[in-house]
């Protein structure tokens, strides 16, 4: 384990808000270390309430340019808005390991781009990182306000999360999805869980290309299908001239989080 104390210090460079590091954080599941970023909602510090949580990949691409590879989500800058709204959550920023990223982020081997320690990475983040989370911060621990998020090859493995931990996480945020990787793969593993519940919201970009956004209406349709209730259960939206990347996602960040959000921190989802 790492430091048992307070153990964070704070987020330098250009972040909005109270973001904190949980600094090598080990993952025995994947043999590596990986510094944590966790943003914590403008009434934190004030309030004493339990905050909703969601986990997103690649996080070094969600507060700060500087650290990202190609331009920031403006997570931080988005939620500090909302805040005065009472749609807060406290964000747990983890980021890729750079090669590692597709295998860590495929639940399944693609015969051409490999991968496939997507089960290890989920493993990660439920037996190892969310404990710790839930242990050094005042979270909404159960399910219902518990998500993940991420977008393309991030996106794929937030939606195979969700769907694989039910027990764990309540909601998913599936922007721009790489649903193609492994021959489709995901599609067959969606249509057996049937009956999901909770929330998902799916996007894709209008520039990315008529297979990508077949494949995410397809997604969108398929999820309607097994969801529970479907009519409340699943957002999708087509981002009109948006192409695939950070800019793209920032600015349906917004939207994304005031569908998954509760109003309030002690608000149900459904």
């Amino acid at each position: 384990m790492w430091d048992n104390g307070a153990g964070t210090r704070p987020a330098t460079g250009q972040v909005v808000g109270n973001i904190r590091v949980l600094p090598a954080v080990p993952s025995p599941e994947l043999g590596n270390v990986r510094d944590i970023h966790v943003y914590l909602p403008p009434s934190y510090q004030s309030s004493g309430r339990h905050y909703p949580v969601i986990y997103m990949q690649d996080g070094q691409n969600l507060f700060d340019p500087t650290t990202s590879f190609s331009g920031e989500w403006r997570v931080d800058d988005t939620l500090e808005g909302l805040g005065p709204e009472g749609v807060e959550a406290i964000v747990v920023a983890v980021p890729n390991m750079g090669v590692r990223r597709i295998d860590e982020y495929s639940p399944f081997r693609d015969p051409a781009r490999g991968g496939g320690r997507g089960d290890a990475y989920v493993d990660f983040l439920v037996r190892t990182l969310k404990p710790e989370i839930d242990r050094r911060f005042r979270t909404r621990h159960e399910r219902t306000h518990t998500g993940i998020m991420g977008s393309s090859m991030g996106g794929l493995i937030s939606l195979y999360a969700f769907l694989r931990d039910p027990q764990v996480f309540g909601f998913a945020g599936v922007m721009s999805p790489a649903l193609w990787f492994a021959n489709g793969a995901i599609f067959g593993y969606t249509s057996s869980h049937e009956n999901w519940t909770g929330k998902v919201y799916v996007d894709v970009g209008t520039r990315e290309g008529r297979p990508t956004v077949r494949n995410a209406r397809l997604m969108a349709r398929l999820l309607r299908r097994t969801a529970s209730r479907p009519r409340l259960s699943v957002m999708y939206v087509e981002g009109r001239g948006d192409a695939h990347d950070e800019s793209a996602w920032a600015d349906r960040f917004e939207r994304a989080v005031r569908f998954l959000l509760p109003r309030r921190p002690d608000d149900l989802h459904w």
